[in-house]
């Protein structure tokens, strides 16, 4: 049975794991640190809780925690006023109850490749994290095996991306490389065709690429896109066929969301059923 705290003060100390959440410098430092990360709402944290993280805290107001009782088990339940919880996050929780959430270890790169897993999506250097958040829910949901992340790429543990990903994060395996430069060269000993996504129309129209074993789908960042040496290192260039009124238009690329979306239907239909 989790134990009930009052808390009155929002600078009472035992709220750390909870201020400024907003700060993402801050929060990136502490969380890290901590080996923590937030949950936002019931429904994420019924998610992250249900695939084996374990509950550190919960903060939340009296009238919510009903809703969240039955899946606390034993933890710190610190419940307050919405005025002290919104002087604490730096903003107004609208989903009710926040959660401080310990971190697993992460699996490696080599076993997420491994069988039986045929699809991957690999992120090269995101660094927003709603777009993150956002595609491991369009990943999860259109039934990619797993997500592969360079070293720089945003959490997805980080609480907006958890939020925009629904708790998406919590229902599809990552794992993030160690080497930039030759983390397609793992990919490829293990069987994987690699696709390079990429707003240049001359490049292979992703539609059209024959049925494979093992595909993996590369991204790149939200500005530049893929890196000139992960286009090159890549199998093959493909792209989503635009418009030609959008292109004589100037509309010449899909946002990275969109485009990982399209991508990952595309992705599950040419794995070779």
């Amino acid at each position: 049975m989790f134990q009930l705290v009052e808390v009155t003060d929002p600078a009472d100390a035992r709220l750390a794991d909870y201020t400024r959440l907003r700060d993402v410098e801050l929060r990136k430092n502490l969380e890290a640190e901590r080996g923590l990360f937030i949950a936002e709402g019931e429904k994420v944290i019924r998610r992250a809780i249900a695939t084996g993280h374990p509950v550190k805290s919960v903060l939340t107001t009296r009238r919510r925690l009903d809703a969240l009782a039955d899946a606390l088990g034993e933890t710190t339940v610190f419940v307050a006023s919405d005025e002290i919880i919104r002087n604490v996050a730096g903003f107004q929780v609208h989903r009710g109850a926040l959660a401080a959430m310990r971190r697993l270890p992460l699996p490696a790169v080599r076993d997420l490749l491994a069988p039986p897993t045929r699809s991957v999506v690999v992120l090269e250097d995101l660094v927003d994290h709603g777009n993150v958040g956002a595609i491991f829910r369009c990943a999860a949901a259109l039934g990619v095996g797993a997500i592969i992340l360079s070293p720089r790429c945003a959490d997805p543990l980080y609480r907006r991306a958890v939020k925009v990903s629904m708790g998406a994060v919590f229902s599809i395996p990552y794992a993030r490389m160690d080497d930039w430069y030759d983390g397609l060269s793992q990919l490829r000993r293990s069987g994987f065709r690699t696709l390079a996504l990429t707003p240049d129309q001359q490049a292979t129209p992703l539609a059209t690429i024959p049925p494979a074993d093992r595909i993996a789908l590369l991204l790149g960042s939200e500005g530049d896109g893929l890196s000139s040496h992960w286009l090159k290192e890549a199998d093959e260039a493909v792209c989503i066929p635009m418009s030609p009124e959008a292109m004589s238009a100037g509309v010449d690329s899909l946002n990275v969301v969109a485009a990982a979306a399209i991508a990952c239907h595309e992705l599950t239909r040419a794995v070779r059923g």
